[in-house]
């Protein structure tokens, strides 16, 4: 009999991650950026948590190597790290300066080589360095010299370590000669990988000295985290080009999906798109409703549901059908509509998360009018200091405009109905996402920016010029639904002179609500009469 047994987690299970997860996660990042390799950089040095399990980002693991740094300099001090080696030098100056005394050698030629040994400099290094060039007197002494000078390049290096670091270790602990060694490798070692860490470069990583350091749970949660680029690669999801991380178009698709998930979750249980009105365009079988089949009906047969009533009203074969039997998949039409979603793009949409929601939204529109009305149109224009049409491919790295701030809300007005009359439908909208009244618009052929009269004011002209090209949207018989993300009076006085020449719409909505009212108004108005 099989047993299953539950723990708690921990923190040392292994974690196995899926593409699908990790990018999950890129797109939240991806919020907050127009730069796929930022949000890439952000995430691999932040981290994330999934279904309470954490992968650990570079900055954890730099917080490890840190604190291993810092638990060493509590625990030893480098203030005999040289005796040892010092001592031993001792030693072979006092035999030479014996054999000086006693031995069989010239007074004037022991004088000299006696003020040599006086005149060593005090840093053991510079002593060892000064004493290669000495032609020694005592045969035990020259061997012990030879076999000291083979730690000439390590003491050097532990003095200029103990130079620089010494201070630092301040802990209960006297390290000798080896010990100091092993402690100045290690440290190096822990300096290199912080450096490696702090520079994002994975290869520069050596796991081996990373498993050693920090232990075996380290060296797993590295591996973890060091996969996850793989895993987006190896999905689909990035593409690359000059080094640099973008989004291939599945990745954009995704986030796409994502946005609409993130939005509708709990929202609404039945899904968009089934509804009826009262003219016929073209029909989609339901299979998740049925009914009485009636004359007219498309014959889209139920045909489990057909044989069990058959089988219901008489049992045997041969089997006996009768009209009453026949149930059909109920179908839903669905009305075909246009639409341009006006996505402000000026300055002020950087704050208060108003771009990063508004960018969300229409990807999940995007999304949304893709997967369920795909006879539908619709494209995004980017409005600044002029308008611009936003392909799909583009617009999780796009953002709003620090170099041209101003707010052209005629150009973008202008270039939603060219691409509408170029798609036409019964049903035609202009959505605008706004958080501020125009300072921007052309005259003819020629652009004109302008600030407000005051703080919060409006710019008299740039909202005359918007409003004429509201009135010429009108006649085309185009609706425009304005969301705004500001209750400034300004912007509100505004809108409210658009929907009185328009008819439309206007909404005041804080960012986190924006993809709720709006994408929920646009499944709204499918399923009306029209």
């Amino acid at each position: 009999m099989l047993k299953i047994r539950y723990t708690e987690w921990d923190g040392s299970q292994r974690i196995k991650l899926t593409a699908d997860q990790v990018f999950e996660k890129l797109s939240e990042y991806l919020s907050y950026t127009d730069d796929v390799q930022q949000a890439l950089d952000w995430m691999m040095r932040q981290g994330f948590d999934w279904e309470g399990m954490q992968v650990l980002g570079l900055d954890d693991f730099l917080e490890q190597l840190r604190e291993a740094m810092r638990q060493r300099y509590r625990d030893f001090n480098l203030n005999s790290a040289l005796d040892e080696m010092r001592q031993r030098l001792d030693e072979i100056v006092d035999l030479e300066r014996d054999t000086l005394e006693h031995g069989e050698v010239p007074p004037e030629r022991a004088q000299v080589k006696r003020d040599f040994l006086d005149q060593l400099p005090h840093r053991l290094s510079e002593a060892i360095e000064r004493m290669k060039s000495y032609d020694f007197e005592d045969s035990q002494a020259a061997g012990d010299f030879e076999n000291l000078l083979e730690e000439l390049e390590d003491i050097s290096e532990l003095e200029d370590f103990q130079r620089r670091h010494g201070d630092m270790f301040h802990g209960p602990k006297s390290l000798g000669y080896q010990d100091a060694l092993d402690l100045m490798r290690e440290m190096n070692q822990l300096k290199q990988l912080e450096e490696a860490l702090s520079d994002g470069d994975f290869e520069r990583v050596s796991l081996d000295e990373l498993r050693d350091l920090l232990g075996p749970q380290a060296f797993q949660d590295f591996q973890t985290l060091k996969q996850v680029r793989m895993l987006l690669r190896d999905a689909g999801y990035l593409a690359g080009k000059e080094g640099r991380a973008q989004l291939s178009p599945k990745g954009v698709r995704r986030i796409g999906q994502l946005a609409l998930r993130d939005i509708f979750q709990g929202l609404m249980r039945d899904r968009p798109g089934s509804h009826q009105v009262d003219h016929r365009g073209q029909a989609d079988a339901r299979p998740d409703a049925t009914k009485l089949y009636h004359y007219g009906d498309p014959l889209n047969l139920d045909l489990v549901r057909t044989l069990k009533k058959a089988l219901a009203r008489k049992r045997g074969a041969p089997l006996a059908l009768e009209p009453t039997d026949f149930e059909v998949f109920d179908t839903q039409y669905a009305t075909t509509t246009s639409t341009v979603l006006l996505l402000d793009m000026s300055w002020s949409m950087s704050w208060e998360g108003r771009f990063a929601a508004a960018k969300k939204v229409a990807l999940a529109m995007e999304s949304l009018v893709r997967s369920r009305y795909p006879r539908d149109y619709f494209a995004i224009v980017g409005f600044f200091t002029r308008a611009i049409e936003l392909k799909v491919k583009d617009l999780p790295e796009a953002s709003w405009n620090m170099g041209d701030p101003f707010t052209n809300l005629q150009d973008g007005l202008r270039l939603a109905s060219d691409l509408l009359r170029r798609h036409p439908s019964n049903n035609q909208q202009v959505i605008v996402i706004t958080d501020g009244q125009p300072t921007a618009y052309f005259s003819r052929g020629r652009l004109y920016c302008e600030w407000p009269l005051s703080f919060g004011g409006i710019s008299m002209r740039a909202a005359q010029e918007t409003l004429k090209e509201v009135e010429r949207v009108t006649k085309r018989g185009i609706t425009i639904n304005t969301f705004m993300l500001d209750d400034s009076p300004s912007l509100r006085a505004f809108v409210e002179r658009m929907t009185r020449i328009n008819k439309g719409r206007a909404l005041y909505t804080r960012p986190d609500h924006l993809g709720e009212y709006l994408l929920v108004d646009y499944i709204g108005k499918k399923r009306k009469k029209v």
